[in-house]
């Protein structure tokens, strides 16, 4: 499976997406939706998006008792969109029944990939206000192994722990990493990040860039930027 460069389209509103996304003439980007553009729109932004031509990477990140996400996962594999994920922290069971509600009666199913720890969780907040004491590279690892068992495509983690993932359990399995950032950036809210460049070097399989095109007075360029230092 060929690396790809995937665009947090974080808009508040369909019209503001549709607009940004025209400026792309050349070339239809993979676009994440997350959780502020579907509770703005609901599910017809992905439809609108998948006419256009785009991959969808759905991005609400589920966590509750296994039947809710595996009966919601079911909902949501109607809308054909490419990728979707959830919290590895539900344990083996939440992900065992997502996978299973993901699964269409053809055998057919979205890509589905677990959240490790966000990139904005850095090992001292995890210990302090989560009272998770382990290294924060050893549960990432862990959640990562737990969801390869759970039979998941991959997971969503830092730039900084794909390599390590990789290593953990196989080239074959996704690693999907937010916190992208070109060198001359600003961090943001995120504290776990790299730029395109070094994602590539790592081994990242996608990435995910948000502010540093959406933001960014010529996202078109700044997408091409993104694509030739991390694919090219």
């Amino acid at each position: 499976m060929g690396k790809d460069v995937i665009i947090a389209c974080d808009f508040d509103s369909g019209r503001q997406t549709l607009e940004f996304l025209d400026q792309f003439t050349e070339r239809k980007p993979y676009v994440k939706i997350g959780m502020e553009l579907f509770y703005a729109e609901g599910p017809q932004i992905v439809r609108d998006l998948k006419a256009r031509g785009h991959k969808i990477f759905l991005d609400l990140k589920l966590h509750d008792i296994p039947n809710t996400v595996g009966k919601s996962m079911a909902v949501l594999s109607k809308l054909d969109v490419d990728m979707c994920n959830l919290h590895a922290a539900g344990t083996a069971a939440m992900m065992e029944a997502a996978l299973k509600g993901l699964t269409r009666p053809d055998g057919t199913r979205p890509l589905l990939i677990a959240v490790t720890q966000l990139t904005s969780t850095s090992e001292e907040r995890m210990q302090k206000e989560l009272l998770i004491n382990a290294p924060l590279p050893d549960v990432v690892s862990h959640y990562a192994l737990n969801a390869r068992n759970a039979g998941l495509d991959g997971v969503v983690c830092s730039p900084l722990e794909a390599g390590t993932v990789h290593e953990i359990c196989g080239s074959e399995f996704l690693t999907v990493t937010p916190g992208v950032r070109f060198a001359d950036d600003a961090v943001g809210d995120q504290v776990r990040i790299a730029t395109p460049a070094r994602c590539k070097e790592i081994g990242s399989d996608y990435i995910v860039v948000g502010r540093s095109i959406t933001a960014a007075a010529d996202p078109v360029a700044a997408y091409n930027r993104c694509v030739s230092e991390f694919i090219d």
